[in-house]
Order: C-alpha cells, then structure tokens, then sequence
C-alpha cells in the first residue's frame, strides 16, 4: 500500500487553474437521516450544484404509490433550489428486505432479474420526469448458479437483463451510466468495454459510463487521472470520495490516499459537464457536516467560491 501523497503548492495552483467549471454534487445516500426536501435544501444552502439522488424508501420511493406526482414535486424543488441532478440505483434493500442489492441483474431467479430490470426502466422514468443528466447502475455480483468458468453465460444475462432498460433509456432520451464497482461483475474499466462491446457499443449518449474516483484508488492498475483520461469518451456521471489501495472503503476526503488535484485537473480538460458527486453512504450519521467539509474540501482544490443558490 502506497504512502499518501502530498500535494505541493505549485500542484495546488495548476490545478485550480482548470477546475473551477466541474459542477459537485452529494449523493442522498449519505443523507439517509433527513428528509429529502431538507436534504436538498442543505446541499443549495453549502452551494452545491446538484444532487446524485438514489430511489430509495425515505428519497422518492421508486415502488410506493404516486411516484410521477411525487418525482414532480421534487422535480419542481430542484428547479427552485438550481439544483441539477443524477438518478442512483444503488439502494440497498429496495426491492428485497433482507438481501443487500439484492435481486440484481444477475441474480439467478429470472423473476428476480425482470424485477431489477423494472425498476430500472422506471428509473429512467423518473430520471426523465426529473430532467436527470443519467441514470446510474452496477452489474452484481456473479451468481453462484452459473460455473465460474463459464464467463460467457454470465456476460450473456447481463446483456439480456440491460437490453429493456436501453431501449428506454433511448426513449427517454436519458443515457444510462453503468458504474465498474468492485467485487461485481463488471468491476473495472476493461469490464465496461466489455460490455459495451458486447451490446453492439450503442454509444455513449445511451450507455455511458460511471467512474468512482475512488475505485479507480482501490482497484484500477492506473492513477486516478489516468483512468479519468482513458474514460473520459463515455462519462455520463462521476463519483468522488477518498479511498485506499486494495480496501473498497468509501472515506471522507483526507482519510485516503487519493491526490485529487490531478485527477480533478483532468476531468475538468475533458470537458466533462455532469456531477461530480460526493459518495459517502455509510456517513449519513454526519451527513449534514461532511457534506460542509466535503464542499469545502472541493473549493479548496478547485478554486471555485461556490456560492449558494438563490
């Protein structure tokens, strides 16, 4: 495991030179204590650009009743607050109580499979309704029905499992960003172009991609900023946090290893216009505080004053 790296002043200043049009967000996955109305209402007030909003039973319930007249008003609060947004999938234990993401795109019971798709579709629906900039999603984790040497097999109902959900992303005209997480299937750069080439590479105005920053850290054989660079022709959505080589552990900024001044420099040059949004999902105990020292954190390596929205 490498030593952190610390920025020097000259790295500091050519960084902040670049950065100051990368528009951050904080993902409500880290605000599972507030209300969404309050959340959203914290994140303008610390001068946030947007909002990585995950579906989820207490943040716009996917699966309760009235989802279009509810994802309207909160599409009319985003509006007023000047907020932008992406729509996240990741909830936990939406669609099954007592399995973690669970059935995923992968899962072995069709129905299970049918049951992810679905919700997929509608949040594409309701990244839409939102006027979202992309919808994020993962592939799970290999399923234990299929034998671990038949890779083809698996690749395959992935394929068949996101085949429904492109279709409407492309009505919707909203792309769909397919983020590499590690322990899944697809779970690296090289993953995704896997996939993309397995699907015909629909391009990325429909499959697109979402790169964490810190699994890039984690996993990724190349710096942060070499991934961001490499990736760069199909980012659709970001995520940002501190991380550590080898440990898959979302950390607040400081407590990595991660030298953001070069990998925020480079996705600034690649004219990346999404979110860039802070993932911290098992901090919601200090949410309302790391979301003020993660935006403060941002400014002070971006150069950017970040004023609230009106």
């Amino acid at each position: 495991m490498s030593a952190p790296h610390h920025t020097s002043a000259r790295d500091q200043a050519r960084a902040t030179a670049h950065t100051a049009s990368l528009r951050f967000g904080y993902g409500t996955n880290g605000l599972t204590d507030l209300r969404l109305d309050d959340a959203l209402t914290l994140l303008a007030d610390l001068g946030y650009d947007g909002v990585g909003l995950t579906l989820d039973h207490m943040h716009l319930d996917p699966l309760a009743p009235d989802l279009a007249a509810r994802t309207a008003r909160v599409a009319r609060r985003l509006g007023d607050l000047g907020l932008g947004v992406t729509v996240e999938t990741g909830a936990r234990y939406v669609l099954d109580p007592r399995r973690k993401h669970g059935p995923s795109l992968l899962d072995p019971d069709p129905d299970g499979r049918a049951a992810r798709t679905r919700l997929l579709i509608r949040a594409v629906q309701v990244a839409a309704d939102l006027g979202a900039h992309a919808v994020h999603c993962f592939s799970g984790t290999t399923p234990g029905d299929l034998p671990t040497t038949d890779t083809t097999a698996v690749w395959k109902r992935l394929e068949e499992s996101l085949t429904p959900v492109l279709d409407a992303a492309a009505t919707a005209r909203v792309p769909l960003a397919i983020e590499p997480e590690p322990g899944h299937l697809l779970a690296t750069l090289a993953d995704f172009h896997h996939l993309r080439r397995l699907l015909g590479d629909p391009g990325p105005h429909l499959l697109g991609l979402t790169l964490d920053i810190g699994h890039c850290q984690c996993l990724e054989p190349a710096p942060p900023a070499d991934c961001v660079r490499d990736a760069a022709p199909w980012l659709r959505h970001v995520q940002i946090e501190d991380m550590r080589r080898g440990v898959h552990e979302h950390l607040p900024f400081g407590d990595g290893e991660i030298d953001f001044p070069p990998a925020l420099e480079t996705l600034a040059a690649t004219g990346y216009q999404g979110l860039t949004v802070v993932e911290l999902p098992r901090h919601s105990h200090a949410g309302p505080e790391l979301a003020r020292s993660s935006i403060e954190f941002l400014r002070s390596r971006t150069g950017t004053k970040g004023e609230p929205a009106p």
